[in-house]
């Protein structure tokens, strides 16, 4: 008998290590990110982020990447992820699958976002304050298809200017997949102009990436809400009373020089959703959501 319990406890101890490790590993808190640069970038980025948010919030914290910015929202949407670094239109889709979810910050920079129109120098085209109406019947590139600075409000500044839908405005449209592809693709002469998150033309011009007798910047839009951090709805029923608010102080906390200059930006402040009803509203304008 004693042998039978001795053997039945150790048994019973292993059972349950192996349930306990199986729920953690159930219950890791994920994230994940639009694709919006290059992977390996994104990679080292938001890893550190997993560290920093491990730490503060004494759970296992991991990253994943999607390959499209649709993958973005549909993880959100699927609970394969519980967080998320989206883009303006990418943020206000994902909220409105999941009831309750919000942003929680964003950067300093994302209350004023810009995009640029770029042009391969054959054009001609150079620098101007009013909207270039010289890129019609030129070739054009956006970024994504669901790309707040790629696609959204560069299109709806086409067609405020045009009247028309890109399709008929331009001779050729395409969809990059993200802004570091756009400018390759721009400075290459494959495209004639494009529209590109500021933020990525300013670090690659910096880095040597952009070659400005190649390449140059045309037009700036007027600024707008983008990015943000946005956080499912029944975090604190999966993780605990307040997880959320916790989740949103650590992402505020942020400090280190080296992971915001990754971004690129110089802190993250609070964010709700109405910060990005003029997103919204903007995307039913051009029909991009109902």
């Amino acid at each position: 008998m004693r042998q039978f319990l001795v053997l039945a406890t150790t048994v019973f101890c292993v059972a349950f290590a192996s349930f306990t490790r199986s729920t953690a590993a159930a219950e890791s808190f994920v994230f994940t990110a639009i694709p919006d640069q290059d992977e390996t970038r994104l990679r080292t980025r938001f890893d550190k982020i997993a560290g920093h948010l491990g730490n503060a919030l004494g759970v296992e914290v991991r990253y994943i990447p999607v390959k499209s910015y649709a993958a973005a929202v549909t993880a959100f949407r699927n609970d394969q992820v519980q967080l998320a670094w989206f883009g303006g239109l990418s943020g206000v889709q994902a909220r409105a699958l999941v009831p309750g979810s919000r942003a929680i910050a964003q950067g300093a920079e994302d209350t004023a976002f810009i995009s640029y129109f770029i042009a391969h120098v054959s054009t001609g085209l150079s620098e101007s304050k009013s909207f270039p109406k010289g890129i019609a019947g030129k070739t054009f590139t956006f970024g994504s298809k669901g790309s707040t600075s790629g696609r959204l409000m560069p299109e709806f500044h086409i067609r405020q200017a045009f009247g028309k839908a890109p399709e008929t405005v331009f001779g050729r449209v395409g969809f990059s997949g993200d802004h570091s592809r756009t400018i390759a693709l721009v400075q290459s002469g494959a495209y004639a102009v494009g529209a590109v998150n500021y933020a990525v033309w300013e670090r690659e011009l910096q880095e040597g990436k952009i070659d400005p007798a190649r390449v140059r910047v045309i037009w700036r839009t007027p600024p707008y809400p983008d990015y943000q951090w946005t956080i499912r709805g029944d975090v604190d029923k999966r993780f605990g009373p307040g997880f959320g608010d916790k989740v949103a102080k650590a992402l505020l906390a942020i400090k280190d020089p080296a992971l915001l200059k990754a971004f690129p930006r110089s802190s993250f402040i609070p964010a709700k959703n109405s910060d990005y009803a003029p997103i919204e509203r903007t995307a039913k304008v051009i029909g991009l959501i109902d």
